[in-house]
């Protein structure tokens, strides 16, 4: 690791004034890698050093260094150290347009693949009993599966279909709506409700960011034609790869005025 002064230069650290004392020292270290003082990848100095030049308790430090892990913008690794997070690009996918995962990215001109954590059939829960309609004694298809582009993590998608409908899940290939497609069950329509989430420790694990980070939680019910919901899915999205965007319309407009 190089020395402090290699990075930070040479002289005392001048914390921004207001607030408490690790949010100074946390909005000087953002002020830091938005200079380009410290570049992605780059180690921090240590809880030591940095005590020492910004003339602040250790505790103070691992306080501040703590709320920029779960930000996201500092990774913290066994052994090593903590680093600058590597820059993540951004993902945008439109709300206006029911496509999977694997289409929307190929538009987009983006490599995607799947790691699947789970297919198989199980009893279904009350809330799947009562989203997908099944009857007594049916059973509920799982597939779960971690989305990434390149060796990025971008989301984890957790889809449940009745088992009439998808009898052997283990044979989906990359995507399951061109399998759906395949035996008439393609949804044509879903309303999908999102909200902002903490992500908990074992899907932070998979998606390779710090356990509360935030991350966005995105419900999925999909509909056939005929009404029938075919799709329930469950999905916790990164908060720093993906933005989810919308057209917005004016509504029915008479004389250039917009109707109440």
């Amino acid at each position: 690791m190089e020395q402090i002064g290699g990075i930070f230069g040479d002289g005392p650290v001048v914390l921004p004034v207001g607030g408490p004392l690790y949010l100074q020292l946390k909005r000087w270290i953002e002020d830091a890698i938005r200079r380009g003082t410290i570049n992605p990848g780059d180690a921090l100095p240590s809880e030591r050093d940095l005590a020492i030049r910004a003339d602040v308790s250790r505790v103070t430090v691992r306080k501040a260094v703590q709320h920029l892990v779960q930000d996201g913008i500092l990774v913290q690794r066994h052994g090593s150290g903590t680093f600058v997070a590597p820059q993540t690009q951004r993902v945008e996918q439109s709300l206006s347009q029911l496509t999977s995962f694997t289409e929307d990215m190929a538009r987009r001109g983006m490599a995607v693949r799947a790691e699947w954590l789970d297919r198989g059939l199980y009893v279904p829960s009350p809330e799947e009993t009562m989203i997908l309609g099944l009857g007594a004694g049916e059973q509920v298809a799982r597939v779960s599966r971690l989305r990434l582009t390149g060796d990025m993590p971008l989301a984890i998608e957790r889809a449940s279909l009745s088992a009439t409908v998808l009898p052997e899940p283990a044979t989906i290939g990359p995507s399951l709506y061109k399998y759906l497609e395949r035996f008439g069950s393609r949804p044509v329509r879903a309303i999908q409700r999102i909200r902002a989430a903490n992500i908990g420790e074992d899907d932070a694990h998979l998606l390779q960011v710090a356990t509360g980070s935030a991350g966005l939680h995105i419900e999925r019910v999909s509909y056939l034609p005929s009404g029938r919901v075919i799709e329930f899915t469950r999905s916790i999205y990164r908060g720093d790869t993906y933005d989810f965007v919308a057209e917005l319309r004016l509504g029915d407009v008479t004389n250039g005025a917009a109707k109440p």
